[in-house]
């Protein structure tokens, strides 16, 4: 990701985080101080993952694929 966060840089529980809400799951899933860190990093407002968090959530998903 262009000068941003990449996800080698969230904990676990970060991904984690970022996999549930980006699956459509509840928030109520995800670890609290995890959630306050991606708020912190801008990854996500409310209970939505930001543009950001939507991309490298992608990137992921696509190079686990193999498709990038």
């Amino acid at each position: 990701m262009e000068g941003g966060i990449s996800w080698a840089d969230l904990d676990a529980d970060e991904q984690r985080a970022i996999a549930i809400l980006g699956a459509g799951l509840s928030i109520e899933l995800c670890d609290p101080v995890a959630l306050l860190t991606l708020r912190r990093l801008g990854l996500i407002v409310g209970s939505h993952l930001t543009t950001a968090a939507r991309d490298l959530r992608r990137v992921v998903v696509l190079g686990e694929l193999g498709g990038a």
